[in-house]
């Protein structure tokens, strides 16, 4: 008899999540920023005393995204931007050249996540191409933002891997804080989008 592989988490709320079939029944926000909160951006290469966590990077993401709409977005867009990340709560972050070199199935899983958790929120499970895109282009501002100010990247290098800033926008000033508050900042700003 073969034994069957575990492809389940026990979370912190006691809920047990499928990874290969998540159920939105068995997501909870506050495993989500317990969890983002603990996971360390650039895997943990950057400068302070504390790492630079997800969940700070989500929230960042989220106001760039406002930033770079000028009709402004709703509360559900913006609430897909704070949760665009969302699957790492449970995967890590792996960064962008390891993700590529995992390939397909690692996307695939992060899809289901992602569509578990948008569902259980009561989001649509795949947000329209035009935020997806808009997201994607926070989600790399944020990341030059990240690497020229923690993670030791210079301008040029960054501009070159992440894209210019658009110089109207904002530069936003980041401090890695330690876990409790960067959970308590991720749940914060959770909680004005989701009223």
């Amino acid at each position: 008899m073969t034994k069957q592989v575990r492809a389940w988490q026990r979370m912190l709320s006691g809920r047990r999540l499928d990874l290969l079939d998540p159920s939105p029944l068995d997501i909870e926000i506050e495993d989500i920023a317990h969890g983002l909160a603990r996971v360390a951006r650039w895997n943990g290469q950057t400068k302070g005393a504390h790492a630079f966590s997800v969940a700070q990077h989500c929230v960042v993401v989220e106001r760039l995204a406002v930033e770079l709409s000028p009709s402004g977005l709703t509360r559900e867009a913006r609430l897909m931007a704070l949760l665009h990340d969302g699957p790492e709560y449970v995967v890590g972050d792996l960064i962008s050249p390891f993700k590529a070199a995992v390939g397909i199935s690692y996307k695939s899983l992060e899809l289901k996540l992602m569509a578990a958790i948008h569902l259980r929120f009561g989001l649509p499970p795949k947000p329209p191409a035009a935020l997806e895109k808009l997201f994607k282009r926070a989600d790399l501002l944020s990341a030059y933002h990240e690497a020229t100010q923690l993670a030791g990247f210079e301008v040029d290098e960054a501009k070159k891997i992440f894209g210019a800033p658009p110089a109207a926008l904002k530069t936003p000033r980041l401090t890695p804080l330690p876990t409790a508050e960067a959970q308590a900042l991720f749940l914060e700003r959770f909680r004005k989008l989701s009223v």
